[in-house]
C-alpha cells in the first residue's frame, strides 16, 4: 500500500477495532473534502498535532482522541492485513489505481473508502451486465437467468451480482460455465466463501472477483446487503432484474434507487406473475422477455449521471 492507502485503511477499516470507532464512509468523505480544500493528503494526518486537527478539521477533543486511537492500531491492523493476504484476501482503497473506476464515477463520495477482495482486479475494467433478484427462485427463473446470461456473454459482457443464493448464484455460475467471468459484490462472509472449491477454482482461473465493503469475517447484515446493491448497478452497463417482490426487499429497494439515481439502464423481466416486476416496469424499468437478444449497447439510453472520476483518495 502507498501512504494514502495505508492511512485510509487505518482510519476506516473495521478490523482490530475493538477499542476504537472507524470512520464511516460519510465521515471519510467529509474529511476528504477538507483535505482537498487545504491541499492535504491522508498520509499527512499522523504528523498533525491536536491544534492542526482543530484548525484544519474543526475537531473537538473527542474527535481528536478518536483519530489518535485509530492511528495507534496501525501495527495490529498491519499484522491482520498480512494474515488476510496469506489467505488470498487483500485490500483496495480509494487511493489505489485499481479501485473500481465505475463506482468512483457514478457513486462519487458514496463509494466505500475500501474494499476487501479476492480474485483478479483487472476484471473491473471489463464490460459487465448486472443480474439481481430474489433468493428464492423456481426452475423457470433459473432457466431465464441462464439463457439471458448466455446472451450477454456472447456479446462479450461478464456478469455482476451480489453473490447471494437464488438469482445471483445462478447468474454467476452460468457466466463462469460459459467461459466468461463474474464480479460479485458480496455483503458478508468473504472468508467463508473463498474456502469453497468452486470459488477457489474460479478465482484461480481468473474468472471470479469477490469484493466486500464488510469485514471479511462479518455475518449477514441487512443494511450492508442493501448498500451493496448500488455497487452492482454502478459497476454495470445495464442490470437485469429477474424476480422482485413488490415494495419490499433488497431487490425492490435497489432497483428503485437505481432508477432514481440513473446508475445504469435497468431492465426487468416482463413476467406478469411477479407483481414486483410489473410495478418496476411502471416506474421506468425496461421490460424484457425470452425474446430479448441481449443487446445492451444499442439501447439508446441517455443517462445524466455519467460524471467524472474523482481524485485517487476521494
Amino acid at each position: 500500500m502507498n501512504g494514502n492507502a495505508s492511512m485510509i485503511a487505518v482510519l476506516c477499516s473495521h478490523l482490530c477495532a475493538e477499542n476504537c470507532t472507524p470512520l464511516e464512509p460519510s465521515e471519510w468523505t467529509k474529511l476528504v473534502d477538507i483535505m482537498i480544500e487545504h491541499n492535504l493528503q491522508p498520509k499527512d494526518i499522523p504528523d498533525f498535532s491536536d491544534e492542526d486537527m482543530k484548525r484544519f478539521f474543526g475537531y473537538e477533543s473527542a474527535e481528536i482522541t478518536r483519530i489518535k486511537e485509530l492511528l495507534d492500531r496501525a501495527g495490529s491492523l498491519g499484522f491482520e492485513l498480512e494474515k488476510l493476504s496469506s489467505m488470498g484476501i487483500n485490500v483496495i482503497t480509494r487511493a489505489d489505481k485499481g479501485y473500481p473506476k465505475a463506482l468512483k464515477t457514478k457513486l462519487k463520495g458514496g463509494c466505500p473508502p475500501l474494499f476487501y477482495y479476492a480474485g483478479e482486479l483487472a476484471l473491473l475494467d471489463s464490460r459487465t451486465v448486472g443480474f439481481v433478484g430474489s433468493r428464492t427462485i423456481g426452475d423457470e427463473d433459473t432457466v431465464f437467468t441462464e439463457r439471458t446470461v448466455g446472451k450477454i456473454n456472447k456479446r462479450g459482457f461478464g456478469v455482476v451480482t451480489g453473490g447471494a443464493r437464488g438469482v445471483d448464484s445462478a447468474a454467476s455460475a452460468a457466466s463462469i460455465s460459459n467461459g466468461c467471468f463474474c464480479i460479485e459484490y458480496i455483503s458478508d462472509s468473504l472468508i467463508n466463501k473463498i474456502r469453497r472449491k468452486d470459488v477457489i477454482s474460479a478465482i484461480h482461473d481468473k474468472k471470479l472477483l469477490l469484493l466486500s465493503a464488510a469485514k471479511p469475517d462479518a455475518g449477514f447484515n441487512a443494511g450492508m446487503a442493501m448498500q451493496r446493491n448500488k455497487f452492482i448497478y454502478a459497476q454495470s452497463e445495464a442490470t437485469v432484474i429477474v424476480k422482485s417482490d413488490y415494495n419490499k426487499g433488497g431487490t425492490w429497494n435497489g432497483a428503485v434507487q437505481a432508477l432514481k439515481k440513473e446508475y445504469c439502464p435497468v431492465l426487468c423481466r416482463d413476467y406478469k406473475r411477479y407483481n414486483g416486476n410489473s410495478e418496476l416496469i411502471k416506474l421506468g424499468a425496461v421490460p424484457i422477455d425470452d425474446n430479448w437478444d441481449g443487446d445492451v449497447e444499442n439501447m439508446n439510453f441517455l443517462l445524466s449521471n455519467k460524471g467524472e472520476q474523482l481524485s485517487l483518495f476521494d
